[in-house]
């Protein structure tokens, strides 16, 4: 029920409690109302002799010292500083007995933020509100991580308790109704995991044993140890969280943050060895398993089987094609978006993969990445125009929509949606949502608390946003619940104005995208963009397909090399009768047409 020796599975009903603490002379268990002594094993791990029931609240003592939280609690429902509690996950009576997995490459995916998705901030909330992305075309929702976090509200990213469910959201048997509900309306489900680091406050694996080191570093604090000393048992605590998380929850992927953090210098990377792991689960259970990495190197050997001498993930999030959409149509060119923003850069992500693929950046001042071969499927790549991260880490948290016309909301959609890769859209995105969505804490240390305040001002500064809203703007005051509630979408404007029409857009080209293969393909050896910065047009064909855009602020006729039998599959605009003429497709101002 709590920690598993290597190879051990998550049993059912009554279990002992395990735990590996190498370095530890004594370990108790504390069970509020009595002491139990732990017998050592090999390797460091130390277990009781007698087992406990679901639902029994423990806590470890090492060498008579404070109790401690499980390293592998599976449910907090105090926070992360108080007593762990067993969670049986065989109880739950799955119903998606038939669900047949799904692969997660070339399908639409839709990252969703669990606490302000809805009102109620819950998983059970959510899975009411799973209707709506089918009926939109939603394939696989992506679950911004729910590992449990200090406080209530959270992005997930400063997780302590891997193995738990963020009580907020529902505690562990939430998360599995959700994944049975979602598999029974026809959706996956993925879920993003960090093992790159831990959050500050909660994290109490140092105690227990050499779970991090100071050979490496990272942007967050203290490196993972998956290389040192004891690092055989730290990799297997990653790999084993990982595999909990597929076989005892059902989900279909995961989304591993940040991977080019995970330093390793083993001769066979975590992220190999964890891809090899997850196939062998993936033939075991008989569904297709994914591992969707976010990877800033630019180096298609993320997506190389392992068996070909890669790390052997399913897909990688290409931010190139991200920045080069962005810019391109914002006009923004500060900060990493410097080297993004022109006709060129934006053909070269969307055929390329990487705009930066071994040719210099000026953001990092080297050049980056490498070039990805004709014969690799864009679906290895997700891409999106807007994501967490990208509306979050703004200063203001203001999404694409607060500045771009409705026009270019549709452009943007299409360049999505319509070139070879594997789609995912940013919970809201599909309407324009006018919410914001911002940096939000809730740490009850103080000093922890204004050094988040303090360093979101510095990166305010740091990445130029007083340049962009103005030098009297202060960015969002992360600990102050009123910036969660200013981020929690406004469900019922879809239903009003403008943001009816771009959800009654999106939901009909995402249908084109679902029944046109030339579309859903993900060779990119039938991608071919032409353009004229001059005339502001952008040409994008997709084998049979042509995608006609007019960035312009007034009509103009985009030219198509031929035109016989060629028809407006879908158009953002209304067209003319006579739109398509000998010379090419008519397009009003700040539209896109897609014909074929």
């Amino acid at each position: 029920m709590s920690g598993n020796g290597p190879g051990g599975s998550e049993a059912t009903g009554a279990a002992r409690l395990r735990v590996w603490a190498p370095s530890a002379r004594d370990v108790t268990a504390d069970l509020g109302d009595r002491l139990v002594p732990m017998h050592a094993l090999d390797g460091g791990w130390w277990e009781t002799s007698e087992s406990v029931p679901h639902g029994t609240d423990y806590a470890f003592r090492l060498d008579g010292g404070d109790p401690l939280p499980d390293p592998r609690s599976p449910w907090q429902p105090n926070g992360v500083h108080a007593p762990s509690r067993t969670f049986d996950t065989g109880a739950h009576a799955w119903t998606d007995a038939h669900w047949p997995g799904i692969d997660v490459r070339g399908a639409l995916l839709y990252e969703l933020h669990v606490g302000t998705f809805t009102g109620e901030g819950t998983l059970d909330a959510a899975l009411t509100r799973l209707g709506d992305l089918v009926d939109l075309g939603v394939e696989v929702v992506q679950l911004m991580p729910v590992a449990a976090f200090p406080g209530r509200a959270g992005w997930g990213y400063d997780g302590v308790d891997l193995f738990a469910v963020h009580e907020a959201y529902g505690g562990p048997g939430a998360l599995q109704r959700f994944v049975d509900g979602a598999h029974g309306l026809g959706l996956g489900v993925a879920l993003d995991v960090v093992y790159n680091h831990l959050g500050p406050s909660g994290n109490y694996l140092s105690r227990y044993g050499p779970y991090f080191t100071d050979r490496h570093e990272t942007p967050w604090g203290e490196a993972v140890n998956l290389d040192g000393a004891g690092s055989t048992e730290v990799r297997a605590f990653i790999i084993d969280n990982a595999l909990r998380w597929l076989r005892d929850f059902h989900l279909d992927a995961l989304r591993l943050d940040a991977v080019h953090a995970l330093v390793d210098d083993s001769s066979v990377h975590l992220l190999a060895e964890l891809a090899t792991a997850v196939g062998q689960c993936a033939d075991h259970l008989g569904r297709p398993l994914g591992l969707i990495a976010e990877s800033d190197l630019n180096d298609v050997a993320m997506v190389t089987p392992v068996s070909d001498g890669g790390l052997g993930m399913t897909a990688q999030w290409d931010d190139d094609v991200h920045h080069a959409i962005h810019a391109f149509l914002t006009g923004e060119r500060h900060g990493y978006y410097a080297d993004f923003g022109s006709y060129e850069a934006l053909a070269k992500a969307l055929t390329d993969v990487f705009v930066h693929n071994g040719v210099f950046s000026s953001f990092r001042g080297q050049v980056w990445g490498a070039p990805v071969p004709d014969d690799v499927s864009g679906h290895a790549f997700v891409v999106s125009t807007t994501t967490h991260d990208q509306v979050g880490n703004r200063g203001r948290g203001d999404r694409p929509a607060a500045s771009l016309s409705e026009g270019r909301q549709a452009i943007s959609a299409a360049l999505l949606l319509t070139t070879g890769f594997t789609p995912m859209l940013f919970m809201g995105e599909e309407w324009g949502a006018s919410t914001p969505w911002m940096f939000f804490t809730d740490h009850a240390e103080p000093e922890l608390a204004q050094s988040i305040r303090d360093g979101r001002a510095r990166e305010f500064g740091a990445h130029g946003w007083a340049e962009l809203y103005g030098d009297d703007v202060l960015p969002p005051d992360p600990q102050d619940a009123a910036t969660v509630t200013a981020s929690t979408l406004d469900r019922d404007e879809r239903r009003r104005g403008h943001h009816a029409r771009i959800l009654a857009f999106y939901r009909d080209l995402i249908a084109l995208r679902a029944r046109t293969p030339d579309l859903r393909s993900g060779d990119r050896r039938a991608t071919m963009v032409d353009h004229d910065a001059d005339a502001q047009w952008l040409r994008i064909r997709r084998g049979s397909v042509v995608i006609a855009i007019n960035v312009g602020p007034a009509e103009h006729v985009v030219p198509l090399t031929e035109v016989a039998g060629l028809r407006v599959l879908l158009s953002s605009d209304d067209l003319r009768p006579d739109a398509i003429t000998a010379d090419g497709v008519r397009l009003p101002a700040e539209s896109v047409a897609v014909l074929g």
